[in-house]
């Protein structure tokens, strides 16, 4: 069974998809069921990986971590998500980008998630 804002990762070809509704059935992709991601917070590598929050006037600005995480083809932050009031917002990122990015929301509970291309589902809350 899965639940909602679940990451899963085919571990054939790489795609990874987020689960929007939850659902009785197995997600699978290249005939294997798909690894679901666990959302890490203070395991081995986290002064690498653990989003840090920052609050702005204009909204949220995201880090990944406190120490900065490499930004390589085969080694870099995908994505940046915030979740708060029930919404969802992603920011894209390449090997050429910032491990970083802002959203221009207020809110008083955030959850911020990254992913990293090699270590997976990184959290933290502010």
């Amino acid at each position: 069974m899965t639940k909602r804002l679940q990451v899963y990762r085919c571990n054939v070809c790489g795609n990874i998809v987020e689960v929007l509704y939850a659902g009785v059935g197995e997600l699978v992709c290249c005939g294997q069921p798909m690894e679901m991601l666990e959302e890490k917070t203070d395991e081995v590598g986290k002064e690498k990986h653990v989003p840090v929050i920052e609050k702005t006037q204009s909204g949220v600005k995201i880090k990944v971590s406190s120490v900065p995480h490499p930004m390589e083809k085969e080694h870099h932050i995908g994505w940046i998500e915030v979740i708060a009031d029930g919404k969802a917002y992603r920011q894209f990122l390449t090997s050429k980008d910032s491990p970083e990015a802002t959203f221009v929301i207020k809110a008083d509970n955030i959850i911020a998630r990254e992913c990293c291309t090699l270590h997976g589902l990184w959290r933290s809350k502010g």
